[in-house]
């Protein structure tokens, strides 16, 4: 499908643009990196609901020591809320990030066996789990080629005409036409980098971008 015989083609890009694009992220960074800490599924979860409004180094530092002793349902619901909130006091809205961890663990052991599901309706059922976290984790630890559409990357695919659309539900429905199937799971990766180091909210680094001359931002900086 071409972008001349799609009328409803949903990117101010091109197809053979998106290609581009991609072509370059990864021959800047072909396995990129997901800054979050996590050995399983369920610490991934937990990790993504800790990282709400917080920094990823700081919540790296803060699960280093709490998925040494708790990395399963079964363990998080033996530490208890109390002592969960202890040992993450030094993130943003710890209480009750505490509370929803420990209600989704009893999900987890009572509905799914203590087993993180791979199903974005299950997954958004669990308490503090949305629809972003939801599929940014069943691209991460289970490699589906889906979008979970962060700050980042809302930012990214309206700045750039990407994928632009006022919603992040809008956002993920228009990227998963815009960018093809077999590089979807790295895509979200390179996007979430792409909006953490370089097309940055308050002041984009265009002249380091090695998109920029696929851009269609019309106040870039160019040089």
């Amino acid at each position: 499908m071409t972008q001349a015989n799609d009328p409803d083609w949903p990117s101010e890009w091109t197809p053979e643009e998106v290609e581009e694009m991609l072509r370059r992220f990864e021959a800047a960074e072909p396995e990129p990196r997901f800054e979050l800490n996590w050995t399983n599924p369920f610490t991934l979860l937990v990790a993504l609901v800790l990282a709400a409004r917080a920094h990823d180094s700081k919540v790296n530092e803060v699960t280093k020591k709490l998925f040494a002793e708790a990395d399963t349902p079964q363990k998080m619901l033996a530490l208890g809320e109390e002592a969960l909130a202890e040992r993450i006091h030094s993130l943003p809205f710890y209480r009750n990030k505490a509370k929803n961890i420990i209600r989704l663990s009893e999900a987890l052991v009572k509905e799914h066996g203590g087993e993180v599901p791979n199903d974005v309706d299950a997954l958004t059922a669990l308490p503090g789990v949305g629809r972003k976290t939801a599929q940014i984790l069943r691209n991460v630890a289970f490699g589906e080629p889906v979008f979970g559409v962060d700050t980042h990357i809302l930012r990214v695919a309206n700045r750039t005409g990407l994928a632009p659309g006022r919603t992040p539900e809008e956002v993920e429905a228009k990227l998963e036409r815009v960018i093809p199937e077999r590089w979807r799971r790295k895509a979200l990766r390179w996007l979430i980098l792409h909006g953490r180091y370089v097309c940055t909210a308050r002041k984009p680094n265009c002249g380091d971008c090695i998109i920029n001359d696929l851009c269609k931002w019309e106040e870039k900086a160019v040089g």
